[in-house]
């Protein structure tokens, strides 16, 4: 397997995983958005950071492309229309 799309995936995953880990954190701790402490909101600015530079790797190593993730990112929000009352 080349070492690079190794590389590519499993930092992938494991950066989504650290995403995760620090969302669980927020829920466990917090009811809602005013109360969350600077501590808590910068560890997930770092993750979704981190997250954020594998996507754009994914775009450079042409495993992904903007515009497609663009497309699929209106489709995900006419979903949640229909399911969530975030958007």
């Amino acid at each position: 397997m080349d070492k690079q799309l190794f590389d590519l995936m499993v930092l992938t995953m494991e950066e989504c995983g650290e995403l995760t880990q620090a969302c669980s954190k927020i829920l466990r701790r917090y009811n809602n958005f005013d109360e969350i402490e600077e501590k808590y909101a910068t560890q997930l600015l770092e993750e979704v950071g981190d997250v954020f530079c594998m996507i754009e790797l994914l775009n450079h190593y042409s495993m992904i492309n903007w515009f497609s993730m663009l497309e699929r990112v209106e489709i995900k929000r006419e979903k949640l229309k229909q399911w969530s009352d975030l958007v």
